[in-house]
C-alpha cells in the first residue's frame, strides 16, 4: 500500500549529504528529516561542477537546450511544469545537490519553451512527451531518477511507462496527472463552450500577472495522454511530494495517482503549508531528501 506522511517543520534540516560528507547507514526518508545537519569540515569547501547550456539536435523536431552535468548513476532528469523553463529554483537546486554528490543530472526546456527551438502555439502534451524521451534516450546515461514538478509529474509517469527498464524511480511535486483536462472539464458549460468557440482557453496565473493562452486544441489532444482512468503501469519506486494549499492541483490527486499506480513502492508526503509551487527552503530541503532517500535505497538494491 502507499505510504503517506505528513512532513514537518523538521524537513528544514538540511539532508545528510547535502554539503557534508556522506557517513553512515542509511536509515529511510523520515530519519533523514528529523536528523541534526553535520557541518562540513573546516578547510575543504565543496567543489561546485559547472553545466553550460547545449543544443541537442533531432531530425525533423525542435532543437532543445539543455545543461548536463556527468557523473555517477543513477542519474537525476529535472522535467519541469507547464512553460516553465530550466532555470527555477527547484530544477538549480537539484542541480546544486547533485553537484555535491558527483551524481549525473540534466535539466532542458521544453520545445517551443526557454532556449528551446520551436513554436510554443504548436506544441502539445504528445510533444513534450517526446522532449522528455528525446532526453532520456539520447543524453542520459544509465539508469535515472526523475524528478517532474506540475505538469512535468504527468510527463514523468509517460517516459516511466515507454521506458522501463531506464527509469528506476519517481518523484512528483506537485504532480498534475491529467491535470489540464481535468481543469477544463471542471469548468461551467457555457465556459466550456466559448473556449471552444474562440480557440483559446486565457487562464490566468495565481502566481504572477501572466495570462496562459492555452489553444483548445491543446486540451483536446491532451486528452489522449490521461492516465487516472485506469491502472497505471509503473512498478518502480515513487514518492509524491504535495502542499496542501495547492489551489491549482489538489493534494487529493497525489492521492490517486498512488491508488492508479502499481508499483507497492510508493509514499505520497504532504506538507501542510506549501502552495502549488512548493519553492520554500523548507520544500526543497524536502525534495533534495528525498532524491538522497531513493539514490541510497537504489544503490542498496543494486549492491
Amino acid at each position: 500500500m502507499a505510504g503517506v506522511c505528513l512532513a514537518s517543520a523538521a524537513a528544514r534540516e538540511p539532508c545528510r549529504r547535502w554539503g557534508a560528507t556522506a557517513l553512515g547507514v542509511h536509515r529511510g526518508l523520515c530519519a533523514l528529516l528529523a536528523r541534526k545537519p553535520e557541518r562540513t569540515p573546516r578547510g575543504r569547501p565543496a567543489c561546485r561542477q559547472k553545466s553550460s547550456v547545449s543544443f541537442l539536435s533531432r531530425p525533423d523536431l525542435p532543437s532543445l537546450a539543455y545543461k548536463r552535468l556527468k557523473g555517477k548513476s543513477p542519474g537525476i532528469i529535472f522535467i519541469p511544469g507547464y512553460v516553465s523553463n530550466m532555470n527555477g529554483t527547484k530544477a538549480l537546486a537539484v542541480e546544486e545537490f547533485c553537484s555535491s554528490l558527483g551524481h549525473a543530472y540534466i535539466r532542458f526546456d521544453y520545445s517551443g519553451v526557454g532556449n528551446s527551438d520551436g513554436n510554443l502555439q504548436e506544441c502539445t502534451v504528445g510533444r513534450w512527451r517526446k522532449d522528455v524521451l528525446s532526453i532520456i534516450d539520447d543524453l542520459a546515461v544509465g539508469p535515472q531518477i526523475l524528478v517532474g514538478s506540475s505538469l512535468g509529474g504527468w510527463l514523468m509517469f509517460h517516459a516511466a511507462i515507454a521506458r522501463p527498464q531506464k527509469v528506476v524511480a519517481l518523484i512528483g511535486v506537485a504532480t498534475a496527472v491529467d491535470g489540464l483536462v481535468t481543469r477544463f472539464n471542471q469548468l461551467p458549460i457555457e465556459v466550456k463552450k466559448e473556449i471552444e468557440m474562440k480557440g483559446v482557453w486565457n487562464m490566468p496565473s495565481k502566481y504572477s500577472e501572466e495570462v496562459y493562452h492555452i489553444p483548445y486544441s491543446f486540451i483536446k489532444e491532451a486528452e489522449h495522454h490521461c492516465l487516472l482512468h485506469s491502472p497505471i503501469p509503473v512498478n518502480c519506486p515513487i514518492r509524491l511530494l504535495h502542499g496542501m494549499k495547492d489551489d491549482i492541483v489538489p493534494w487529493h490527486t497525489s492521492m490517486q495517482i498512488a491508488d492508479r499506480v502499481v508499483s507497492r513502492d510508493v509514499d505520497v508526503i504532504l506538507r501542510k503549508d506549501s502552495d502549488h509551487r512548493m519553492k520554500e527552503k523548507a520544500d526543497i530541503q524536502l525534495l533534495v531528501c528525498t532524491i538522497d532517500d531513493l539514490i541510497d535505497k537504489l544503490s542498496i538494491v543494486v549492491n
